[in-house]
């Protein structure tokens, strides 16, 4: 189901989902259906400790991604990354450090308290000379076409209400060979149309969420080639998704690697 259901109610959908965001970034630690933390982000998705050690917990705190998006490939020296909804910035300044002092990181969210915290954490770590953070939606990214190497993106593609509007987006501002890092949850059955229809369940993480066969047919669907699962993570064990679909549905992370096609040479 790559596009929501007529019956979804989208705007709750979206005061959700923002609330949910907005209070993983004034209280991290207040507990909620999913994982957060630098703790969580080493123990179950394979984050190396060292590293996130040497972030400010600004933004390691407020660290809520279902899979590794920076493990799916290298980003080359000099590279433009870009994190749609970028959250409190751990990926984004992963990868601004892996671009290195040539390269650049933009950060797009709509939460206004997990930009000020990404703003924050680019600060204290010393990179805000290669980031840049925008106001703005996954659905419309501020922008150019072909101006970015790699996009990268951690646990948001199943809240779209248009996964294809999404993906269409990544693969316009993509350049000619450059890659989709995509880390999401997948889903190891589809759901029923009541289930796709609940709100409270697409906010869940779930409700919105794909196949891993449904996943890859969207990516080459979208323009996206190459497109394959390169890492899979029990991202929800332990949580309150885990224990309410406890043997009726298995929801887990995928790493997902995709490319925007070469432009054939004259």
């Amino acid at each position: 189901m790559s596009r929501c259901p007529l019956a979804l109610d989208t705007l709750y959908l979206n005061r959700q989902v923002r609330a949910t965001y907005e209070r993983v970034a004034r209280a991290p630690a207040s507990g909620f259906h999913f994982h957060t933390g630098a703790a969580y982000a080493v123990h179950q998705l394979r984050y190396e400790a060292g590293e996130l050690a040497t972030l400010p917990a600004t933004c390691t705190d407020r660290f809520s991604g279902v899979g590794n998006p920076l493990r799916i490939g290298t980003i080359p020296a000099g590279a433009t990354v870009l994190d749609h909804a970028c959250g409190a910035g751990m990926d984004l300044l992963l990868a601004a450090r892996a671009a290195g002092p040539d390269g650049h990181a933009i950060g797009v969210d709509l939460t206004p308290a997990m930009r000020s915290c990404a703003i924050r954490a680019a600060a204290q770590a010393g990179l805000l000379d290669r980031v840049m953070l925008h106001e703005g939606t996954f659905e419309d990214l501020p922008v150019a076409d072909a101006s970015v190497d790699v996009v990268i993106s951690n646990g948001v593609l199943n809240l779209a209400p248009d996964k294809p509007r999404v993906l269409r987006e990544v693969a316009r501002v993509l350049r000619p060979g450059g890659a989709l890092f995509l880390a999401d949850v997948a889903l190891d059955r589809e759901l029923a149309a009541p289930a796709r229809a609940n709100a409270d369940l697409w906010a869940s993480c779930v409700g919105g969420a794909l196949t891993e066969e449904s996943m890859l047919e969207l990516l080459a669907d979208c323009g996206l080639v190459q497109a394959r699962v390169t890492e899979r993570f029990e991202c929800f064990a332990g949580t309150g998704i885990d224990r309410k679909f406890h043997d009726r549905l298995h929801a887990y992370g995928v790493n997902v690697h995709a490319v925007r096609p070469s432009e054939p040479s004259a």
